[in-house]
């Protein structure tokens, strides 16, 4: 049971690492908007990231998973086992932000995932998503592979394997623990997307309606302007 377990996990990561490599051939030419270049990383974004609540929670989310499926099976239940399985999430997370941190700033790329300000559910979704695999310069504001966000999943996903049991010191197991790690990552980047709407939906719903009132009333003077025309074609 184990072991089938250890397999299912390492077959949706490598397949999730697939779909990732696949997405930047795809998405990369097709998400051409440009942003302005304000976005440089800087030390204490890198630390809230790495070391602020939201590390700890998505730590604990993790050991928490971990310990229900019993993996690594060799860390046994109980408090002991939850403690090594907190401690390598953890240990995992800082190396995976060390890493992308560091190849952010020298590939000036942006850091951390910033919302897109499009209107519509569906560019919204392909924008978060989108955003885990390609990314902006924060010199000249143009797309570019992800390559801090991609190196930090993978790097962290193999050097994580050097505290790993015996069973897990496998190149395979660390590439598909950076798989699942991406994936991770872009369902964050949906939640953090769509957050102000789950937090205060009537709020959105308000706004919504007033530029639902908004658009008839211009459609109304378009339509009015183009009647006008209209008739002085006929005179």
């Amino acid at each position: 049971m184990v072991t089938m377990m250890h397999l299912i996990t390492m077959r949706v990561g490598v397949i999730t690492s697939i779909v990732v490599i696949m997405g930047v051939a795809v998405a990369a030419p097709a998400e051409v908007e440009s942003k302005k270049p304000d976005r440089t990383p800087d030390r204490a974004q890198f630390v809230q990231q790495t070391f602020g609540p939201g590390a700890v929670v998505r730590a604990g989310a993790s050991a928490a998973i971990n310990q229900g499926l019993d993996t690594p099976h060799e860390w046994g239940q109980g408090a002991a086992g939850f403690g090594k399985r907190l401690g390598s999430a953890l240990g995992k997370h800082i190396i995976n932000k060390s890493i992308h941190y560091t190849v952010a700033r020298i590939r000036h790329e942006e850091f951390g995932y910033h919302s897109s300000g499009k209107q519509g559910f569906g560019p919204r979704l392909k924008y978060a998503l989108v955003s885990t695999v390609v990314t902006h310069k924060t010199t000249t504001g143009k797309p570019t592979i992800a390559a801090g966000e991609l190196s930090g999943a993978f790097g962290s996903g193999l050097i994580s394997r050097l505290w790993q049991p015996a069973s897990l010191h496998t190149v395979s197991s660390g590439i598909a623990s950076g798989g699942l790690t991406l994936g991770i990552d872009a369902g964050s980047h949906v939640l953090r997307e769509f957050w102000p709407e789950i937090r205060h939906p009537h709020r959105h719903s308000r706004v919504q309606s007033a530029q639902e009132t908004v658009q008839p009333a211009s459609y109304q003077s378009n339509s009015t302007e183009r009647d006008v025309d209209v008739r002085a074609d006929g005179q």
